[in-house]
């Protein structure tokens, strides 16, 4: 799929935000579902972006899981981490860090 009709999955990227929120909260699909009203299996669709959000749902999740309704539509949030992540593993790969030090710093932070 390219970039111009990923955009235009909103409810794929919308439903797979709401799973990373959720998951980070630590909620189960079941809880999530019971304190917005809805079904697991409908909360299920909605994670999948087979189903599409209603409004009075979606306001629902944005209390629950406590986050402003900006944060719920940041879509490209992961491509930063990916680029980073690719610069890390080309500096690695050519000598163009010590990776020592790199590894002595990963594991202070992990």
């Amino acid at each position: 799929m390219d970039k111009n009709t990923e955009t235009l999955d909103i409810k794929n990227l919308l439903g797979r935000r709401i799973k990373e929120f959720r998951i980070k909260k630590g909620y189960t699909q079941e809880f999530l579902a019971e304190k917005i009203g809805i079904g697991q299996r409908n909360l299920s669709k909605i994670e999948c972006g087979t189903n599409f959000v209603t409004s009075e749902t979606l306001a629902k999740i944005l209390m629950v899981l406590d986050v402003e309704a900006h944060e719920l539509f940041k879509f490209n949030h992961n491509n930063d981490k990916e680029i980073l992540k690719q610069e890390l593993l080309k500096a690695i790969s050519s000598d163009q860090i010590d990776i020592e030090l790199m590894y002595k710093f990963y594991e202070t932070i992990k």
